[in-house]
């Protein structure tokens, strides 16, 4: 996808190891029941590209994005499959989201880490409590 560079270039501004995995999935007749539980087709092929800077080439992987976009769905109802809890207006589908990614940053302790991501990166000293969450997004 022609969108992925061009946003990973404005993010960061060619200063960073890019590159990108490219699937191929078996074209198969799914019975009705498999297809119901939206099963996916067989990876036959998987090819894996250096977009920019000097990436290892064995460590180019969806999983991390697969996991990121995984716990989204699992915690944002308005991601899920198959739902009810959709929203009319486009800001609040941003705003869920952005409270989404800010309470899983700064709130919640990940028991890999013992600390929320922002501490583990540096960026905070100590978790936020979802009070002082709320007052930080208000402001």
């Amino acid at each position: 996808m022609q969108a992925y560079p061009e946003a990973v270039d404005s993010g960061f501004g060619g200063k960073v190891d890019y590159g990108q995995i490219v699937k191929t999935y078996s074209v198969t007749q799914l019975t009705k029941e498999a297809a119901s539980r939206y099963s996916p087709a067989e990876v036959v092929e998987v090819e894996r590209k250096i977009i920019q800077g000097n990436p290892l080439v064995a460590r180019i992987t969806t999983s991390h994005v697969e996991k990121q976009n995984h716990t989204l769905r699992m915690h944002c109802r308005r991601l899920t499959r198959l739902t009810n809890a959709f929203s009319k207006k486009f800001e609040n589908f941003k705003a869920a989201v952005a409270l989404n990614f800010a309470y899983y940053n700064f709130c919640k302790t990940h028991k890999a880490l013992r600390m929320t991501p922002a501490q583990a990166a540096g960026v905070e000293s100590s978790a936020w409590s979802v009070e002082e969450l709320v007052k930080r997004c208000g402001e």
